[in-house]
Order: structure tokens, then sequence, then C-alpha cells
């Protein structure tokens, strides 16, 4: 398989340069088995065909060599790559269009050697019809408690669902409690989610929501770092919890106890910028304990609702003097305000249908779809008359 592999790496009639990179990025994710900033960076410095000769070769700087010499000889790039595409997934590399590079680009800015775990993913292994790009351009992360209460099931449920019905993609890490109710209450509005895994794509962890995976990998995203047939490891949950940050504009924590593994997804939203926030439970409750510490200590907001959420993680919205985006149609009066209520929001109507709607005779509906015409309210096309748009900012 080596010789294969470089054989493709340097051409050769084999391949073209694109189909060598992906080889070279696949090959070094199992190598490494996670982030790796030592590896990342000699890519940066000398490209990843390189990287991947230097690492198979162990022509490498002394950082470098412990983190792969267990692997390095192990050069199954090919058969990775025809086994997630079996699955029906795909290989996501720096190289696509698909990869989300600037959500990521938080991890590339942190600290070298703060955080073992605070590198880019060389690669991301995916399964599901959506674009990682598209699906995390408007998107919350929601973790908590795997032991979640009932109250914490319904707080997720109409938080998540009410954000996933206004289009935001739910992220989070498939566990049993939070994560399985934000998931669920997402699919159940036919919305968009994610899910981050700290195991293969192909493995289900845990085992009993192998249903539920399947069910996000039809609609939404299962994601990893990880190549197909990683089984999860306790250090790749911490490793995996910089990705459910990375990939949405905040992290939300519905429940967590006082040692809850949420808290650390809260850290990398910290120290990546991203808006962290908290829900708040009874004070008799030790699923609540840990969110309250953390809004007790300025580690995440008080939210209670998808408003508040996106208030807080949202785009920014500025609030205008009313009187400067007032509605033009409030000021109208008379048969004026009857024609322009028979209008629809959206579409078309006739002359005919308008005098019906509004109980008034043809001519005057005429004569007055002539005068809002004049002020800009109304338009005709060829299906009709219709409004002019008027989209005031939110409240």
């Amino acid at each position: 398989m080596t010789a294969k592999i470089s054989a493709r790496a340097e051409g050769g009639g084999v391949a073209d340069d694109a189909e060598a990179r992906l080889l070279a990025w696949v090959y070094l994710s199992r190598v490494v088995l996670g982030p790796c900033a030592a590896l990342t960076a000699l890519i940066d410095s000398v490209g990843v065909l390189e990287a991947a000769r230097a690492v198979r070769e162990c022509r490498l700087p002394q950082v470098l060599r412990a983190a792969t010499a267990t692997r390095r000889g192990l050069d199954q790039a090919a058969e990775d790559i025809e086994r997630i595409r079996l699955l029906g997934g795909r290989v996501v590399t720096p190289d696509d269009p698909e990869w989300p590079a600037w959500r990521l680009l938080g991890l590339s800015q942190l600290e070298p050697g703060r955080d073992a775990d605070g590198a880019v993913p060389l690669v991301l292994w995916v399964r599901g019809p959506l674009s990682l790009l598209g699906a995390s351009e408007r998107a919350l992360a929601v973790v908590g408690a795997r032991c979640s209460s009932g109250y914490g099931d319904r707080a997720t449920g109409e938080i998540a669902g009410d954000l996933a019905a206004k289009g935001w993609t739910i992220v989070s890490g498939a566990a049993f409690g939070i994560d399985a109710m934000a998931h669920r209450a997402a699919l159940a509005v036919g919305g968009s989610t994610i899910a981050v895994l700290a195991c293969g794509v192909d493995r289900a962890y845990p085992a009993q929501h192998d249903r539920l995976l399947a069910q996000i990998a039809e609609t939404g995203l299962v994601v990893s770092e990880y190549p197909p047939g990683t089984a999860a490891r306790k250090h790749h949950f911490l490793a995996r919890n910089r990705l459910v940050a990375s990939l949405a504009d905040g992290v939300l924590v519905v429940e967590a106890g006082l040692r809850s593994g949420a808290r650390n997804t809260v850290k990398w939203a910290r120290r990546l910028g991203r808006p962290a926030l908290a829900v708040p439970g009874p004070i008799t409750s030790a699923s609540s304990v840990g969110c309250h510490r953390m809004i007790r200590e300025g580690e995440a907001l008080l939210v209670t609702g998808a408003e508040e959420v996106i208030d807080e993680a949202g785009p920014l919205r500025l609030s205008l003097p009313t009187a400067v985006v007032a509605d033009p149609a409030d000021g109208l009066i008379g048969e004026q305000q009857l024609v322009y209520a028979a209008l629809l929001v959206a579409g078309s109507r006739v002359p005919h249908e308008l005098a019906t709607k509004a109980s008034l005779p043809i001519p005057t509906v005429r004569a007055v779809l002539a005068e809002l015409e004049l002020a800009g309210l109304v338009g005709l096309g060829g299906e009709g008359w219709f409004r002019v748009g008027f989209d005031p900012p939110p409240t």
C-alpha cells in the first residue's frame, strides 16, 4: 500500500494532483487520529504532499516523531476513501469548496501549545446530504447533561425546535440526554442538525443511538475527524468538543451538573470568541448547578428562549427610531385602507378580486389603486396588483 500511495502522490500517470492530495490528507488523518498542531504547522509550511512524504520517511522534527511513530507505516488511504464512499459519505479536506474554513479559522489562531487539542482538523469525514459549509452558516451548538430531567428535555425541545424552525442548524454530539433531545427537536420540525462524533462516522456511539444517527444522516450531517472504523476513546470527546463549538455561532447549555463535560465545550466557545449561553433551572436541581455556576461566574449568559438566543448569537441588529421605520401604509384611511388591506402580503390580485374583498365598486378600486401607486405602495405586474415590499427591521 505504501508504494501504491507514493506512486499516486508523485503522479506516475495513476492519478492527478487532486487525487494525490486527497490520499495524502487521508493518510495523515489516520496517522495522527485527531488534532495535531505540529503536523498542521508542517503542512502549512511544506504542503500536504511533502508532509505526507516526510511522515512516511520519518524525516521529521523531533516534536512530530512520537506523534506519528505508531501508525506512519499504516498506509490505507485508498481503503478509507472507498469505505466512506460505500457508506454513502465523503471525506472533506481543506482543498474542498465544502470545507468550513471560516468556521475553523478560530482554531488556527489559538496560541500554539496552550492546548494539545487546539488544532484545525486535518480532514472531516461526513455522512449526509447537506453541505457542511452551508449547514454551519447559521448554527447553534446545544449541549448539556446526559442524565437530563423532564424540565431539561422540555426546555431543549422548545428552544432547539424553535431555532430549527427559523432556519438555524442545531449542532450537538449525539450523546444521551440533552444532545439527543436537541437533535430530535430539529428533526421533528424538519430542520437541519449536525451530529459531531468522537468515533468514526460508520459507528453509532452510543450504540442505542444508531437509529437516531441514521435519521440525522438522511437529512442532516454526521461528522467526525476520525477515520471510519475508529472507536471512541475518552480523550476523543474533549477534542470533539472544540468542533462542536467551532461549527456554531454560539454554545447553549441546557442542564449541567457541577462537573459536566458541557463546561469544556463552553471553554472552547469562549476561546473561539463565540457566545456561551445557559438556561437556568430550579435552584433545587442538581442538574442545573453547572448552568447556575457558569452564569454566576460570568462564563455564560442567561437565556430562556429562542429569541434571547438569537439576540446573543444571531447577526447584529440595530434599533432605529420608530418614526424612521414606520410602515407608510399606516397613514392610509377610508377606501385606501380597505383596498390596501385587500391586497395579498405575498402575491397579486386583479381589481375584480379587490372589489369583492373590499366591498367597493370596481371604478373606485381602480381609482384608489392609482393613488396607491403614486404613493409607492403598490405596483402592477403580469398577474395583477401587488404590495410594494416593506421589510421593517426586527424588534
